[in-house]
């Protein structure tokens, strides 16, 4: 049975930008839970390679787009995600999810499998749920930006994204781009979805082609983390990124962009 969708007006029009033919197979990509659309911005010259209408959104509640009327949970979002690809005139799509973009990923495939025609997950996770220290870990996100001040704890924040070798301009466009993309209560709420996903007894049911990539020094989620989404996941292939943090996609954006090319092409 579909599920009933998340009732939510301001949700139903996330902001989003496209690249590559209006009328070629969706990729669609949800960045992480401090970032928005132009994270994937490197990722752009793989609507090119793969024939691919490239498509990413701000998450409801993130840079340009409104905020929901109330706390979403994660299945808000993922229904958000599920009616962006209708209104894109999609039947089905490739999903590429980074960190909390990729739990969003996950249980899209969970909740609507017949969306998702492959799916890549990139240094992300079965979800803080696994645990009530990290749940707890997470939750406490939303305080100490509170605390901090978006600004500082955007630039607090950035080391811990990247490997330890990045420049300090990756550091400076990592930290600018946390702190225009995101606000409360919007973040609070997805460090909640985040604390709350656990989806590691869902994982067999995923069937869509899958692809997991790490940053080899993701200090954040990491291999192992990665390791075990690829083992839960039937066939699924696991790619580590050499000199990449957590945030593999941006600072290793032509490694990463061939592990995805070749796996869209052989998928």
């Amino acid at each position: 049975m579909t599920p009933a969708p998340f009732e939510s007006t301001a949700a139903d029009q996330p902001f989003h930008w496209e690249h590559g033919p209006a009328d070629a197979p969706l990729l669609l990509c949800l960045h992480g839970i401090g970032s928005c659309a132009d994270a994937f911005l490197a990722q752009q010259p793989l609507a090119e390679r793969c024939g691919r209408r490239l498509v990413a959104w701000d998450a409801p509640g993130y840079r340009h787009s409104p905020d929901p009327d109330r706390e979403p949970g994660l299945d808000g979002w993922v229904d958000a995600a599920a009616r962006l690809i209708a209104r894109l005139g999609c039947s089905e799509a490739d999903v590429l999810g980074v960190s909390w973009g990729g739990v969003t990923a996950t249980r899209l495939a969970i909740r609507y499998p017949a969306l998702v025609r492959s799916l890549i997950l990139a240094d992300s996770s079965v979800g803080a749920g696994t645990s009530p220290e990290q749940a707890a870990a997470m939750r406490a996100r939303g305080a100490d930006m509170a605390t901090m001040g978006i600004e500082a704890f955007s630039v607090d924040r950035a080391p811990k994204l990247v490997n330890a070798a990045a420049s300090p301009e990756l550091l400076a466009d990592v930290a600018e781009l946390m702190s225009d993309s995101v606000r409360m209560p919007s973040y609070q709420w997805a460090a909640n979805s985040m604390a709350e996903a656990d989806h590691r007894s869902d994982l067999p049911s995923i069937t869509c082609p899958t692809l997991v990539v790490v940053g080899d020094e993701d200090v954040v989620t990491g291999p192992a983390a990665a390791a075990r989404l690829a083992d839960g996941i039937p066939g699924a292939e696991l790619v580590t990124i050499a000199s990449a943090g957590h945030l593999a996609n941006q600072e290793r954006p032509a490694e990463f962009n061939d592990a995805v090319a070749r796996f869209l092409r052989t998928g």
